[in-house]
């Protein structure tokens, strides 16, 4: 039990309220001087003038004996790891979608130009330009179609099915 802590997180407490010493002296019925001494941490409250003083500003008497509000800080750094999580989540999430948009749209650029050249008077004087049309259109179908798959409920369990697998080679 540190009674400088606890000293120095009364007085945190007596200001908050907005009262001075001499005020506090006389709710507990103790001298000016003694609440100073509490404050400085040369002297404890007796624990019946500990539990009124917790009473009083009502804080938990843990808090009191430990110096500090633990139970705020516990929830405070509870948002903070919550918000963190979130945040990674959220960025792990967009480079998905990233990948997904940029995939969709490679798929769909070379599915356009085979369409395109497939159309043109290209396509009609050269024999083989039919088949490379068809692949590219093939390829830029496969290239959606996997964006689609990593779009859907489908994709989280690729995603982790991959995790495991590279972790264990």
């Amino acid at each position: 039990m540190d009674q400088k802590k606890i000293g120095g997180f009364l007085k945190e407490l007596r200001k908050e309220k907005g009262i001075t010493q001499e005020q506090l002296a006389e709710v507990f019925n103790v001298s000016g001087r003694t609440v100073s001494r509490w404050e400085n941490g040369n002297n404890m409250p007796d624990l019946d003038i500990l539990i009124e003083i917790s009473d009083y500003y009502e804080v938990d008497l843990r808090d009191i004996l430990n110096g500090e509000r633990k139970h705020e800080t516990m929830e405070k750094e509870m948002k903070e790891t919550v918000l963190q999580a979130v945040e990674y989540t959220n960025a792990e999430s967009e480079r998905c979608h990233k990948r997904v948009r940029l995939c969709t749209s490679v798929g769909m650029l070379i599915f356009v130009i085979a369409m395109i050249v497939n159309d043109s008077s290209f396509a009609a004087t050269h024999e083989y330009a039919h088949v490379g049309c068809d692949i590219a259109q093939g390829v830029a179908l496969g290239i959606m179609l996997c964006g689609l798959i990593l779009s859907s409920r489908y994709g989280a369990k690729i995603k982790a099915f991959k995790k495991r697998l590279f972790k264990k080679a």
